[in-house]
């Protein structure tokens, strides 16, 4: 006679994890051994797909067409690497320039209040604007990232602090509404911000762009803003809409930085 033991319902969640455990751990275990890479250069070789070419003609001349269309003239090159004295470059000047106009107008148009001082830093230049036609492409050169316009409320102590962050980084950033004068051992004498002296108490709307209003490139000044205000404007675009607006570019050759004697 067979006899029937009542196993209960723990016991036989038991034994099938003891039986799952033994198979997994009786599979061969899989790991990687080795990796192998292999350098795969990039040449001249390539033969064009002339279907692939046909399809992708009209989009490329579309592009073509927008890019090289002239917008404006540029009497001289504006070169970055050229200085005014020492602090300023014309190309600095007129990105400055630019910009600043640009926040104001929309400043006003939005919140009722205008932007006074500009700065952005000089590595983000990263072209000439050369002697000669002016075009969308030429914005794309010299700004070919997706920056974008932002305004931050600074009390009067940032602005001497970002005055303060020029003549440590002794670099020609782009700057516009205000003056900086210094003496003869490279100090800040006095600051002016829309031709007035600056008020330590008041607040200031200074335009700049996203990456260096987060704190980029050590400009936490930046960060200790009041209030921030997003333009949703690329510089590029800034840049391509003044080109259409103007017949000529001009040199600004004013300086922001200026020693006393």
């Amino acid at each position: 006679m067979i006899i029937h033991k009542n196993y209960t319902t723990p016991f036989r969640r038991f034994v099938l994890f003891v039986t799952i455990s033994l198979f997994f751990a009786c599979s061969p275990s899989k790991h990687v051994s080795n990796i192998k890479g292999e350098q795969l250069p990039v040449t001249s070789a390539y033969t064009p797909v002339q279907q692939i070419e046909d399809y992708v003609k009209p989009y490329r001349e579309h592009i073509k067409k927008d890019l090289d269309s002239v917008l404006a003239y540029c009497p001289e090159t504006m070169d970055k690497a050229k200085t005014i004295n020492g602090w300023q470059t014309t190309i600095g000047n007129f990105e400055a320039e630019t910009v600043l106009a640009a926040a104001d107008k929309l400043m006003l148009q939005r919140y009722n209040k205008h932007a006074d001082v500009c700065m952005l830093n000089h590595g983000g230049i990263r072209s000439i604007i050369p002697k000669g036609n002016v075009t969308a492409g030429t914005a794309y050169a010299i700004m070919p990232f997706e920056n974008a316009l932002v305004v931050i409320a600074l009390k009067g102590e940032q602005i001497t602090e970002l005055a303060q962050y020029i003549l440590k980084e002794k670099k020609p950033h782009p700057l516009s509404g205000i003056e900086i004068h210094i003496d003869a051992n490279g100090n800040v004498k006095n600051i002016k911000v829309q031709g007035q002296p600056l008020d330590a108490n008041k607040t200031y709307y200074v335009a700049t762009n996203d990456y260096l209003a987060n704190g980029g490139d050590s400009m936490t000044f930046f960060t200790k803003g009041t209030a921030r205000y997003d333009m949703d404007y690329k510089l590029r675009n800034v840049f391509i809409d003044y080109f259409k607006a103007v017949d000529t570019l001009p040199i600004i050759t004013t300086e922001r930085i200026i020693q006393d004697k």
